[in-house]
């Protein structure tokens, strides 16, 4: 059972990324252009994960594996949570943050499991001052990982999967 319960973890992983990603699908658009009488379509611009807000003056690095958080009651997994993150770094530190990921997915999938096991996402654990707590601990923990380069972390998806 020990050496099983890693590959059951990894299929549920697997099996709530799919499930995430086919709950997520935005819906089909109608095609306006390119069919007959009309002109062709403009060629899709190659959207860069890694951007700079000209508004606040910031770069965003997107980490580009979610992070899978197994709920666990009574020794057994009732629930995984799919998180996937963004850093929002000072200009000119996302090398930085790319460079130091491992340590930074470790810091923070840290913070996710202790947040699991005092019980952070039982119940309604989207509400704001929920979320807020999650959020600053990231976010020092980031801080801690790789300097105060790192502004905050923002939490772009969430995904609950009850077993």
């Amino acid at each position: 059972m020990r050496k099983l319960l890693p590959i059951l973890l990894a299929l549920l992983g697997l099996a709530a990324g799919v499930g995430a990603g086919i709950a997520l699908k935005p819906p089909s658009a109608p095609m306006e252009c390119g069919a007959p009488n009309l002109p062709p379509c403009p060629e899709p611009e190659a959207a860069d994960p890694n951007t700079i807000d000209e508004n606040s003056g910031f770069e965003y690095v997107r980490l580009d594996n979610q992070f899978v958080v197994p709920i666990v009651e009574d020794g057994s997994v009732r629930a995984l949570v799919v998180l996937s993150l963004a850093v929002e770094v000072e200009p000119g530190a996302t090398e930085k943050v790319l460079l130091g990921e491992p340590k930074l997915r470790d810091a923070l999938l840290r913070v996710l499991f202790d947040h699991a096991h005092g019980g952070g996402f039982d119940g309604s654990f989207t509400l704001s001052g929920n979320l807020d707590v999650l959020q600053h601990a990231l976010r020092e923990t980031a801080r801690g990982a790789l300097g105060p380069e790192v502004n905050n972390v923002l939490i772009q998806n969430v995904l609950r999967q009850d077993n």
